[in-house]
């Protein structure tokens, strides 16, 4: 019998002859629309969230959806307020919380700009879904924001039954969001081992913040994100911050060294065609030997920020949609 790998991939996830023509047309067209807008900091990060809310950029404006309530939380600062929003399920009822941090690479977004897909999140997996609106760069630098996400978790575990009639069972978030939701699970299991997540969801995140990882050098199609602007997102969360600083695990996690803890169960999903595709694999393969129950998918021709289009886009949204909900389902108690 032929020797076998401890490790296997299915190279068919990464092969551009079998993307579907409805994936290229769209990433033809999304290269496209972002080469036309103006990027975030030729213009500056204040006044491209008031573009982007004003549907000004290459991203269509904003959906505000009435279901979702705003509300404010206690910062460590004294005298400052975090602002948060959240969505219930539909149904009215809710089996807990998951724990949401958005994405826009520490710069952009808020708790605000995701509303169709938190009332998605919060209607399929039956939990209320708490997104926390953290302080962005260059304003606020490294750690502010990290320590808000920080912050508003151990707050849901203090109150969260209490207010939404739940306990904290998830986590999780896109790009930044990922990154962040990985801090915070890290953060917890030192500084609060009693309470433990039931999984981790983790879209197309960014793990190492030092240098990046190969994909983003090698990546050379501007979907969405690209080196230039990993780089200016970079200088405006750590400025002047060497790349050795920047390997503290603290800041990149994928230099982190858990043997020995109990890792909650993680869902690491990514597009081929995304630059951070080197991130999710990687980190999954450490949490995998880590001890951590891991799983992996990865979408062929799917771009970076995949799971936020509208569903029927991209083949790669519906699936990644149902991929996460089989996921927190098969893990809320019964």
């Amino acid at each position: 019998m032929p020797l076998k790998s401890d490790i296997y991939v299915d190279a068919s996830k990464f092969d551009e002859s079998l993307q579907s023509e409805k994936t290229k047309l769209f990433n033809e067209k999304l290269i496209q629309i972002w080469k036309d807008g103006p990027r975030w900091y030729e213009v500056g990060a204040a006044e491209y969230r008031k573009l982007r809310w004003e549907g000004k950029t290459p991203l269509p404006k904003p959906i505000v959806l009435p279901d979702g309530v705003d509300m404010t939380i206690p910062s460590r600062d004294a005298g400052r307020e975090i602002p948060c929003r959240y969505f219930k399920p539909s149904s009215g009822e809710s089996r807990g919380i998951h724990f949401h941090i958005h994405g826009g690479g520490w710069v952009l977004q808020s708790e605000a700009y995701q509303d169709p897909y938190l009332k998605y999140m919060a209607d399929h997996f039956q939990l209320t879904v708490f997104s926390v609106g953290y302080r962005l760069a260059p304003e606020d630098p490294w750690p502010a924001g990290a320590e808000d996400c920080y912050d508003a978790a151990e707050w849901l575990i203090e109150n969260g039954k209490k207010e939404f009639g739940g306990e904290m069972m998830f986590t999780g978030g896109e790009s930044a969001g990922g990154h962040l939701a990985v801090l915070v699970a890290f953060h917890l299991l030192k500084k609060v081992p009693t309470f433990a997540f039931k999984g981790l969801l983790l879209h197309f995140g960014c793990y190492d913040l030092s240098h990046f990882l190969p994909h983003v050098w090698h990546h050379e199609r501007a979907l969405v994100i690209d080196l230039d602007v990993m780089q200016k997102y970079i200088e405006a969360l750590l400025p002047g911050t060497t790349a050795e600083e920047r390997r503290d695990p603290s800041i990149s996690p994928m230099f982190a060294d858990l043997r020995g803890y109990k890792l909650p169960p993680a869902l690491f999903t990514c597009g081929s065609e995304d630059p951070l595709l080197d991130d999710s694999i990687f980190m999954g393969a450490k949490w995998m030997a880590w001890g951590g129950e891991t799983v992996v998918k990865i979408y062929n021709g799917a771009p970076h920020g995949y799971i936020g289009n509208a569903p029927g886009t991209i083949d790669a949204v519906q699936e990644g949609l149902d991929d996460t909900v089989e996921f927190v389902v098969s893990r809320i108690p019964s």
